[in-house]
C-alpha cells in the first residue's frame, strides 16, 4: 500500500491492510514518517517516503491548479524513494490512494497489477464533461498537463494520457457509501466496486464515554484540516451551551485555542481532539464539515447531521447528504446560535430523518467493508 501523510487518506484504508495481515500476507505499507504509528498499528510493515504535501500546517493554495501540482511535485520526489524501497523486491500487487500518483508508476514499469483504493468519490462517464473540461479551461491547466505528461513520459509508466492516469484505474475500491457517490448510475462497476467505510475497532485512539446523566449527546467537529473556526465554534456554544437535555463534545483541533472561545458552559466538553467513532456510536446528533470520513462514520451509525461544509468536496457531500434526508446543511456565514439551535430543533424532532438514517445505516453496513474489500484484493492477487 502507498499512501500520503492526510489523516482523511490514511483511516479509511487501515482495516483494509488490518485484515490483509491477519489473513497471512505480507504487507508494506509506504507513507510518510508522520503516519508511522497509525500504519504500524495494523501490523503493517512500514516504508518512509518523505512527502512535501502540505499536510503539517495545512497550507493548501485555494487555486485547484495550484493544489494539483503539488500531488504532482509530490509523485515526482516520491517515485525514486519507492523504487529504492520496492525495485528489488516487487510487491505481487499494489494499493495506492488517489494523491499517490508515483505508486501508479512504479507498478506499470514493473508490469505489476495494481489496485486504487479511493476515500472519496470516484469518476463517472459523463465525469469529464461536467467536471474535468471545466478544469482544463483554468489558468495554468495547460503548464499542470504538460508537466504532468512529460513526467508519465520518462517515468517508466505504461498509461501516458494525464486523464487516463489520474482518474481511470483498472480497478478500484471506493470506500464510501454507493449512496455517497454522484452519478452512481454512471459509474463503471466493471472496474470500481463500492465497499462502504472499512471500519473497525480503534482502541488506540483512545476512550469516551456517555455521561450517565446525558439525555442526549451532540458531537461537534469540523475534522482534522480546516479546523481554525474560533467563531463558529462560540457560535456553537450560545446555541448549545446549557442547552436543556443536551450534553456537547466540542473537538477544535490544534489550531484553535481553547482560551479564544471564553466561558464553557458546564453541559459542554471541549478537546482538540476525540475519538470521534467512539463518540458516534453514543450521540444522537452530528454537527460537522462534511468530510467524506466523518459521512462515512456518521451514516455507518445512522446519526443525523447538521453540515457546514468548509471546503473542496465537503459542499457536495453536504448536498447529498441532505438529498439523502439525514441532514440539514447551512454554511459558515449563516452558522449563528440562532440557525445552528434551530437546525437541531428541527432535525432530532423529524420522524423522516430517523427512519431514513436507520435505513441507510442498514444499507451501508451491508456493503461489506474491509471483509469484503480484502476478498476483492485476494482475488486481483488471484
Amino acid at each position: 500500500m502507498i499512501g500520503i501523510p492526510a489523516v482523511s487518506h490514511v483511516l479509511p484504508s487501515l482495516e483494509i491492510i488490518r485484515e490483509l495481515v491477519a489473513r497471512g500476507h505480507r504487507v508494506t505499507y509506504a507513507n510518510d514518517p508522520a503516519m508511522t504509528d497509525l500504519i504500524t498499528a495494523t501490523g503493517a510493515e512500514f516504508i518512509p517516503c518523505t512527502s512535501v504535501l502540505p499536510v503539517t500546517d495545512n497550507n493548501w493554495p485555494d487555486d485547484p491548479i495550484a493544489a494539483m501540482s503539488l500531488f504532482l511535485e509530490d509523485a515526482v520526489q516520491a517515485l525514486p524513494q519507492l523504487r529504492a524501497a520496492y525495485d528489488h523486491d516487487p510487491a505481487d500487487l499494489y494499493l495506492y490512494d488517489i494523491g499517490a500518483y508515483a505508486a501508479r508508476a512504479l507498478a506499470e514499469s514493473q508490469d505489476r497489477p495494481v489496485m486504487q483504493l479511493s476515500p472519496t468519490f470516484v469518476g463517472w462517464k459523463g465525469y469529464d464533461q461536467d467536471v474535468a473540461a471545466h478544469v482544463r479551461q483554468l489558468p495554468g491547466a495547460d503548464v499542470y498537463r504538460a508537466e504532468f505528461t512529460q513526467w508519465l513520459a520518462g517515468c517508466g509508466a505504461s498509461t501516458t494520457d494525464v486523464d487516463t492516469f489520474s482518474g481511470r484505474p483498472a480497478h478500484a475500491l471506493a470506500l464510501i457509501p454507493r449512496a455517497m457517490q454522484p452519478n452512481a448510475d454512471q459509474v463503471d462497476t466493471d472496474t470500481v466496486t463500492f465497499v462502504g467505510p472499512c471500519l473497525g475497532p480503534r482502541s488506540g485512539e483512545g476512550v469516551w464515554t456517555r455521561p450517565a446523566d446525558a439525555e442526549n449527546v451532540l458531537l461537534v467537529s469540523l475534522g482534522s484540516a480546516y479546523t481554525r473556526r474560533p467563531e463558529f465554534y462560540r457560535q456553537c456554544l450560545a446555541a448549545y451551551g446549557n442547552l436543556p437535555g443536551w450534553h456537547v463534545v466540542l473537538q477544535i483541533g490544534k489550531y484553535t485555542d481553547p482560551r479564544e472561545l471564553g466561558a464553557i458552559p458546564p453541559n459542554v466538553e471541549v478537546h482538540s481532539w476525540v475519538p470521534q467513532m467512539t463518540v458516534l456510536e453514543q450521540a444522537d446528533a452530528f454537527v460537522t464539515h462534511a468530510g467524506m470520513g466523518s459521512c462515512n462514520e456518521a451514516l455507518f451509525t445512522g446519526v443525523p447531521m447538521i453540515v457546514v461544509p468548509q471546503a473542496v468536496d465537503q459542499f457536495l457531500n453536504a448536498d447529498r447528504l441532505v438529498e439523502l434526508g439525514v441532514a440539514r446543511r447551512i454554511d459558515t456565514p449563516e452558522a449563528t446560535a440562532e440557525t445552528l439551535r434551530t437546525a437541531l430543533s428541527e432535525l432530532v424532532a423529524d420522524p423522516e430523518v430517523a427512519r431514513r438514517s436507520a435505513r441507510l445505516r442498514a444499507d451501508v453496513r451491508a456493503e461489506g467493508g474491509s471483509l469484503r474489500a480484502a476478498d476483492l484484493i485476494e482475488n486481483l492477487l488471484g
